[in-house]
């Protein structure tokens, strides 16, 4: 009988006994056994600590409005599995998953694969198949050893470089930054979005000959002031590098960060040679949309915004964007993060723009789950410390939901487990 892709998914989260296990050599040997070519014309692969998820979406939608044919995986997934693989902008349908995951089990023989390495092998099984102009590849963790870097891309994107899954890259920004610009080639380009990216990174491009594209050296983006002649056009911003220069409307998605993804994206299609035109680019940067980012919703007055963000440099991010789009009322945090997480640091740089903590467990969010009493715990001696106690996701929000007034905001936030949980209980309440 035939398994159901709950039943893949079920199947392939148990056959390897780690849940990351880095490294090129088990995914080469099936990719080979497959046959597998290059899973479209052009590729971008997409790396780096945060903003990958944005900037693939950006890269995605403006790509799209050039008539390409467009394929995009991304990981992890907040409500579907199908979500992390994207064809024509439709997430890959339960057949399709199905069929990949059959092939790849019939090549893969003696060799046990994990859960990423089975999905990446499916984005590229079907991306093959899917004649596409444009791949593009979020890289899962790190860069030099995630299974993504299989494929060699036309262009490389690194976002940004911070603090983030040390037990994997390395304790600073130096030894993370060599882990992903492991995804970097030899004479291609390798787009930087850091203004100051870590030395090793730069290290590394000059040593095998990639072209590095630095944010704020070799292009430049910036907030245009109020057109006075144009009373009716929204806020715009500009991208520029020598000998060309377009104006944008300002991304739909919010945050402060996201001109500098939308940014970033421009200069890895402009670094593909053939490159879309000013109306096509600014048509994507409007239409480009990720669930979990920002996203807002009103519940009778009180708005509730709920962000993936979970690490210090997401949550500065999201201080800039509370600093700058202050609520009428007081802000409430939900916070629930994995159990290898900076929580202190989180806090730390986060505190000033809440008004009230409201912790919660992801006790059932995998090996890295951690219970409430242990999250509160590590986070003791912090202006979280102190914070009402739920045992998830959902309970904390119905709490705190039930004590906000209208014109307060509750920002939902620490994990991609934390925000499927928030959006699963907002589409039922």
């Amino acid at each position: 009988m035939q398994r159901s892709l709950a039943d893949w998914l079920s199947h392939i989260e148990r056959i390897h006994p780690k849940s990351i296990d880095m490294g090129l050599e088990r995914i080469r040997i099936v990719s080979q056994r497959l046959g597998l070519k290059r899973p479209a014309r052009k590729v971008i692969t997409v790396g780096g600590t945060n903003g990958k998820g944005s900037t693939v979406a950006f890269i995605e939608a403006i790509a799209r409005a050039a008539g390409w044919r467009v394929g995009a995986y991304t990981s992890p997934h907040l409500l579907a599995y199908n979500e992390r693989i994207r064809i024509g902008g439709a997430d890959a349908g339960d057949a399709a998953l199905v069929e990949a995951f059959e092939a790849i089990e019939a090549a893969r023989g003696e060799v046990v694969l994990t859960y990423f390495e089975y999905g990446t092998l499916a984005a590229l099984w079907l991306f093959e198949r899917a004649k596409l102009d444009l791949a593009i590849l979020e890289v899962g963790l790190g860069g030099r050893l995630d299974a993504t870097n299989l494929i060699d891309p036309d262009v490389a994107v690194i976002t940004t470089v911070d603090i983030d899954h040390q037990d994997y890259l390395g304790p600073d920004r130096e030894s993370i930054g060599f882990e992903k610009a492991g995804i970097a080639r030899g004479w291609k380009p390798l787009i930087l979005g850091d203004d100051d990216p870590p030395s090793s990174v730069l290290r590394h491009a000059y040593a095998i000959g990639a072209s590095a594209v630095r944010a704020g050296c070799d292009f430049f983006f910036e907030a245009l002031p109020p057109d006075a002649d144009k009373p009716d056009e929204g806020p715009r911003w500009r991208w520029r590098e020598v000998g060309y220069r377009v104006e944008l409307p300002m991304p739909a998605l919010a945050a402060p960060a996201q001109m500098r993804n939308a940014a970033v994206a421009v200069a890895a299609l402009r670094a593909l040679g053939k490159s879309p035109t000013r109306q096509q680019f600014a048509e994507g940067v409007a239409a480009a949309h990720v669930p979990g980012r920002l996203q807002r919703f009103v519940r009778d007055g009180v708005e509730i915004v709920v962000d993936v963000g979970h690490n210090p440099q997401a949550a500065r991010e999201l201080a800039a964007w509370l600093a700058a789009a202050p609520a009428p009322g007081r802000t409430h945090a939900v916070f629930a993060a994995l159990g290898d997480k900076d929580v202190a640091g989180v806090v730390a740089a986060l505190h000033a723009g809440v008004d009230a903590w409201h912790l919660a467990g992801l006790a059932d969010s995998g090996p890295r789950g951690i219970a409430v009493e242990a999250f509160a715990e590590r986070l003791r001696d912090t202006a979280a410390g102190e914070g009402s106690r739920h045992a998830d996701v959902a309970a904390a929000l119905a709490a705190v939901r039930a004590q906000a007034s209208a014109g307060d905001r509750i920002l939902v936030f620490g994990s991609f487990h934390t925000a499927a949980a928030a959006l699963a209980w907002l589409a039922a309440n």
